[in-house]
């Protein structure tokens, strides 16, 4: 999905070499001037969407490393690289963290330059950070992200909001290892359906998808795997009123989203990273539900480890309102050092 000089960039698809061609990513010449050896690309779902690649997860390489990041996700939780780059416009940094047993960071939508980037659905596409452990995102946020200032510990723990209309999608076995964590968290019901956010950043997300593939997708078609085609297709159908409606639809929900945060006194919002460990299989990358209303939002996002269940990571995500990414990670800091087991997987697995 990043273009690399000397690396050819086919997005997870099988459209010709070449096709896809463009200048070097920001985001790698930043990584290059601070001495960084570039050793390849990953695998991605193609394009970024619901069509898995070949990638299994480290832990049990009968399970989905999750997606569409998945190779970047994997190679960290094998011990292939210290360092990553991947994607999200839902939840394509997030879930794989969680799924794989790192520590995966989305910073605010727009803090990391996306020229370079095959994008999805630009106006939500947001370049995110893998590492094995948090003092790692650290250190590449420091170098990847526009005007980034380190902050002090806060010197207290964070107020802790759980959006607690979107547990129920959780597994139990999920859910069991959220509560076991013991977090004092204030229990939040949202004043909107989950739903209104969802249907609204599925338009935006499939109309802007139609509208970058709009010259490729007549000329290679039949290319295109059947999940993605169909993406493009229901993108291709949606009129421009529509998605200007969700667009004003996306604006009201975040200063909705803001001013609920304030009025709770919420430092984080919290839940679990996804619905519980990686699925069984390669058809699926697993459900971003948990993502999404923060993407939608434009919200920074981290993914902490926070132990196992049946063998498998689980991850907690952690949320902080849009440009307080410094913030986000020195909270994360101060809660990985205070709750035990949350922010390390100790067994790492080996490199299949």
């Amino acid at each position: 999905m990043i273009q690399v000089d000397g690396l050819p960039t086919h997005a997870g698809s099988a459209l010709p070499p070449g096709v896809l061609a463009g200048p070097e990513a920001t985001v790698v010449r930043r990584l290059r001037a601070v001495g960084a050896l570039i050793a390849g690309k990953t695998v991605t779902a193609e394009f970024a969407l619901n069509a898995p690649g070949p990638t299994r997860n480290p832990h049990n390489p009968a399970h989905t490393p999750g997606g569409s990041s998945s190779g970047s996700a994997a190679a960290v939780a094998a011990g292939l690289v210290p360092l990553a780059i991947g994607t999200q416009t839902i939840g394509s940094v997030i879930r794989p963290a969680a799924y794989c047993g790192v520590v995966g960071f989305r910073p605010t939508y727009g803090r990391i330059p996306t020229d370079g980037l095959i994008a999805s659905a630009p106006s939500l596409d947001t370049l995110g950070i893998f590492a094995p452990d948090l003092a790692g995102v650290e250190r590449a946020a420091a170098v990847l992200c526009d005007g980034w200032q380190p902050v002090a510990g806060p010197g207290r723990p964070p107020v802790l909001g759980v959006p607690v209309d979107y547990l129920a999608a959780v597994s139990p076995a999920g859910r069991e290892v959220f509560e076991r964590l013991g977090l004092t968290a204030r229990q939040v019901t949202l004043p909107w359906s989950p739903a209104e956010p969802a249907e609204d950043m599925r338009v935006i997300s499939r109309y802007e998808l139609a509208q970058v593939h709009r010259e490729l997708f007549p000329r290679f078609a039949n290319l295109y795997r059947p999940e993605t085609a169909s993406a493009i297709r229901h993108g291709q159908e949606i009129n421009p009123t529509t998605y200007a409606a969700a667009l004003r639809a996306r604006s009201r929900y975040r200063r909705r989203l803001t001013e609920l945060t304030t009025a709770e006194g919420i430092d984080l919002w919290v839940t679990p990273a996804a619905t519980g460990p990686a699925p069984l299989g390669l058809e699926s990358t697993g459900d971003a539900v948990m993502s999404l209303p923060w993407s939608h939002a434009g919200w920074p996002a981290l993914s902490l480890p926070a132990g196992t269940v049946d063998g498998l990571p689980v991850g907690l995500q952690l949320i902080a309102p849009a440009d307080r990414d410094e913030q986000l990670l020195s909270f994360c800091r101060t809660l990985s050092c205070t709750i035990q087991g949350l922010g390390e997987l100790r067994r790492r697995p080996h490199a299949r």
